[in-house]
């Protein structure tokens, strides 16, 4: 099974979503977002870019 969105309402007005593996492990905890339209705008976002998403190493302060 591929990895799912599961999109839920904190509280009234409050949306978000979770990005979970196919083994159900939480990988992405959405902001929240004011709007549902908006929260799905974010989803939509992140599919279209993720195939394209590079990966940087950051280091660390001294």
């Amino acid at each position: 099974m591929a990895g799912k969105f599961e999109v839920y309402t904190e509280k009234p007005g409050v949306h978000r979503f979770r990005l979970k593996a196919s083994n159900g492990s939480v990988l992405i905890t959405s902001d929240p977002h004011d709007s549902k339209e908006s929260l799905m705008k974010s989803i939509e976002s992140i599919r279209k870019l993720a195939p394209y998403a590079q990966v940087h190493e950051a280091s660390m302060p001294a």
